[in-house]
């Protein structure tokens, strides 16, 4: 489905309430899978991702036998059930994906699942999907592995440690990609019975042969990085959002996401009006320009760049070198899609995201390709208040993170009708808004 969005028309004012965390959930599931005598849990993230993981769970502990698993485009679950199937002696299971998902590279866990004992084979291509697992008590021991691809692997090895006859040691080789999702994983482990050490800064850690023995966390903490697409809202309309249970400190690294939007005019504090959440609201402050690292945050990167882009505020990203291998090419999706409205971005040494201001002209409304990501969806969705009746294709691809997306855009104002109806109305550059007039000095000329 197709979506046109039109921009609320008086002040934004909202209150939403935001899907619980899939990073947490998708860590708690796996964790709780591998503690003896817990009850299922019930206070999780409802999206595509976690369905998909909590499906492939149910398969590995019902009745011995053959069992086919496909995690759709969900990467977080592909990487986490493959490990967990290694480790589940008396298991037979080929893992798969979509298109996209038998692209993405696996390598690097494969190789390393091998070198702890698993038994696991590669289907078509060495190192993608599909492969076929013969699941076992693996020996586990020490492992260097390259930390510079993805996070998920190294997340995914962690969790299984504690049952591997000698636990684990990973050496981790390269920068560390993603940090803040490393210490969300060892502190729910460690909530459950782990014992998980890390021989500073970051270079190996090590996980004793301990089988987690009780229940851990049992609900996972409001989403951030949900959270960001409400602080964009802010930012592009001026307007106030309530978010009820988000959490100041926080188990997300996306909660970065707090102080660096203090750059782009929007601060958090805590709401006078509704217990126990934060409201974001706009400022006259911001940088002339936004620079930052995001090697630790990237799923931030797509609302901070089109923020920064549709408030006319030039930006230098850095440390987005997983974007390439995310649900699409995130980097080149950026750029394509800025350029829809008329923002030239350069992309820089396959990890850095550049805007120095430069424009040209745009004679049609922008029309945006989702390529799959729900990311690209949710982060372009508020730029209707710069031009009203922008679209959204392929609008349902929200499901994999946020399904009420939509419901909660409505909730705050925005109006969505179907892209597909004929629209009456000729676009002509005027038709957009100043962000000047809403919460920048920066406005941003569409010729």
């Amino acid at each position: 489905m197709n979506y046109r969005i039109f921009p609320p028309d008086e002040m934004m004012m909202a209150t939403i309430g935001l899907p619980l965390s899939k990073s947490i959930s998708n860590r708690m599931l796996i964790i709780n899978a591998l503690t003896p005598g817990t009850s299922a849990l019930s206070e999780i993230a409802e999206c595509d991702d976690t369905d998909l993981l909590s499906k492939a769970l149910a398969q590995a502990a019902g009745p011995t036998g053959e069992i086919t698993v496909n995690t759709g485009a969900a990467g977080t679950a592909t990487r986490f059930i493959t490990a967990y199937m290694c480790s589940r002696q008396g298991i037979s299971a080929t893992v798969d994906g979509s298109e996209r998902m038998r692209r993405r590279p696996m390598g690097i866990l494969i190789d390393s699942l091998r070198k702890l004992g698993a038994d696991i084979t590669c289907l078509d291509n060495e190192g993608y999907l599909p492969v076929h697992i013969y699941g076992k008590q693996l020996k586990g021991g020490h492992l260097s592995i390259d930390a510079s691809v993805s996070s998920q692997f190294i997340s995914a090895l962690m969790m299984i440690a504690p049952t591997m006859t000698d636990g684990l040691t990973l050496h981790l080789d390269g920068n560390l990609l993603s940090k803040p999702y490393i210490d969300m994983t060892a502190e729910l482990m460690r909530r459950s019975g782990a014992e998980v050490e890390f021989e500073a800064p970051y270079e190996e850690i090590t996980i004793a042969p301990r089988p987690y023995c009780k229940e851990g966390t049992r609900e996972a903490e409001r989403d951030w990085s949900a959270a960001s697409y409400w602080y964009e809202a802010a930012a592009l309309t001026a307007g106030f959002v309530t978010l009820p249970g988000l959490q100041l400190p926080s188990l997300q690294g996306d909660s970065a996401c707090a102080r660096l939007f203090e750059m782009l005019g929007v601060n958090t504090g805590p709401s006078e009006d509704v217990d126990n959440a934060l409201e974001v609201a706009p400022t006259p402050e911001q940088f002339s320009r936004f620079e930052t690292d995001l090697v630790d945050t990237p799923d931030l990167a797509q609302t901070l760049a089109v923020t920064a882009a549709m408030l006319g505020i030039p930006f230098h990203l850095r440390g987005l070198q997983s974007l390439r291998v995310k649900e699409t090419d995130r980097l080149e999706a950026l750029r394509a899609e800025l350029d829809k409205f008329g923002i030239i971005v350069e992309i820089r040494n396959d990890s850095e995201l550049v805007w120095n201001g430069a424009r040209h002209p745009i004679f049609e409304r922008p029309a945006i390709d989702t390529y799959d990501d729900h990311r690209m969806a949710m982060s372009f969705a508020p730029t209707a208040v710069i031009i009203p009746g922008i679209v959204i294709r392929d609008a349902e691809v929200v499901s994999k993170s946020y399904p009420g997306f939509w419901d909660d855009l409505t909730s705050a104002g925005f109006t969505i009708t179907d892209a597909d109806l004929p629209d009456n109305e000729a676009f002509t550059p005027e038709m957009s808004i100043d962000p000047s007039e809403r919460a920048s000095e920066n406005p941003l000329p569409l010729t």
